[in-house]
């Protein structure tokens, strides 16, 4: 009666995957550019997450969600304000509504039954898939997959030598970027690069899904590297306003792109990347695919004022060398906008201060003096090695031969 569709339930949320709005709704907040918001009771609130028109969402518990929604604005005073009027004429407030334990109680007892689970879940067992030329009726298996691919961890990128010299800007951001800006976990639209590729590979937009579905297929996930539509690159500006969106700047020409344009032209000139950014960079749920991402499109050093401690971690094991500012200074201490080069100077150790030294395109040198955050030997092996896989293969090999 209020209106709801129901979409899905549990993990839904988290991952993105709350369905498409009513188009008549959406064009509605693209015609009047409305600031909608999102209110869940999830717990992973990342701009654009539950979907990439809901700008912000806020956390509630499941009678709050209803109790938002049946407002229909955030603006609202939710323990005090007037909810509705009942048939007597009445005020309705939120205390009137709310349920209590014995009605929630009530509700699993006669509803939430161990043989609905039992219904869904056993027959899962029975499956069989067979590989190769035998197909299982049970799934319209495509001849090329966009979920799961022979991934490229021991090639290009990640197999190249990190020279960490002539390094160019793939992005100068600002404090508080979380990995969701990193790599998105939400609904894939037909106008992102993702949606063009799989459009390209002949999906139906209703069968995109999200990114956090594809992270088994590089090419698909790649594409989501910065493809956040909240994401300030402060290298992309208009009359000295960043402009927000998935966008970046290739240097040296000064070209304005999508984010993905610009990390395939740098693939293709095998042009080293570096990301200056602020502080507590990679906050939020750390997920692999936010190292994974940055460092397949050639990544190799990100300066932060401070970096999120397991994406810090999730980083070395990449392969990506993290490095600090010392305190007090960032990127507008030293002017940075992006058409600079970097080079490293000195040796990754753990805690040790070294240098990036920036080029300026008047041929300016400046000595930027960092702090090394590989935090222990064991960090410093896996860096060396180019990463957690590339230590894992060599620790293998190694124990091969020995026996």
């Amino acid at each position: 009666n209020l209106g709801f569709g129901i979409v899905a339930f549990a993990c839904t949320t988290c991952n993105g995957m709350s369905g498409a709005l009513d188009p008549v709704i959406q064009q509605e907040v693209i015609d009047r550019d409305l600031y909608a918001t999102a209110v869940l009771s999830g717990n992973r609130n990342f701009d654009g997450r539950i979907h990439p028109y809901a700008k912000q969402a806020f956390l509630a518990s499941p009678p709050l969600v209803i109790a938002y929604a049946i407002a229909g604005t955030i603006r609202f005073d939710i323990e005090k304000d007037v909810l509705g009027i009942d048939k007597d004429g009445n005020s309705v407030t939120l205390k009137d509504i709310w349920p209590t334990d014995e009605e929630i109680d009530a509700v699993i007892k006669t509803s939430v039954k161990p043989e609905q689970f039992r219904k869904v879940y056993e027959p899962m067992f029975d499956i069989k898939v067979e590989y190769g030329s035998h197909v299982n009726p049970q799934y319209d298996w495509r001849p090329q997959s966009t979920y799961i691919r022979r991934p490229p961890y021991w090639e290009g990128a990640l197999a190249g030598e990190r020279t960490m010299k002539g390094m160019r800007p793939l992005a100068v951001l600002g404090d508080n970027i979380t990995t969701d800006h990193l790599s998105p976990s939400n609904a894939i639209m037909l106008d992102s690069a993702a949606g063009a590729y799989l459009h390209k590979m002949g999906l139906p937009e209703e069968d995109f899904n999200s990114y956090a579905t594809h992270r088994g297929d590089h090419l698909t996930a790649q594409r989501a590297t910065f493809a956040n539509p909240k994401l300030f690159n402060e290298m992309v500006q208009e009359n000295g306003i960043v402009r927000q969106g998935s966008l970046a700047r290739i240097e040296p020409e000064g070209q304005v792109t999508r984010m993905w344009e610009a990390i395939e032209t740098y693939m293709e000139r095998k042009q080293p990347l570096i990301i200056i950014a602020g502080a507590d960079y990679g906050q939020g749920s750390s997920r692999d695919w936010a190292a994974k991402g940055v460092r397949l499109a050639g990544v190799e050093v990100i300066v932060a004022e401070g970096f999120e401690r397991i994406h810090r971690t999730n980083l070395v094991g990449m392969g990506v060398l993290p490095l600090e500012f010392v305190k007090g200074e960032n990127r507008h201490t030293y002017e940075i906008n992006g058409t600079e080069t970097y080079d490293v100077v000195g040796t990754p150790k753990p805690g040790a201060m070294l240098s990036v030294v920036m080029t300026r395109l008047d041929g300016e040198q400046v000595s930027i003096a960092v702090k090394c955050r590989l935090d222990t030997a064991e960090e410093c092996s896996i860096y060396e090695a180019g990463g957690v896989l590339q230590r894992f293969a060599q620790d293998f090999l190694a124990s091969e031969v020995a026996s």
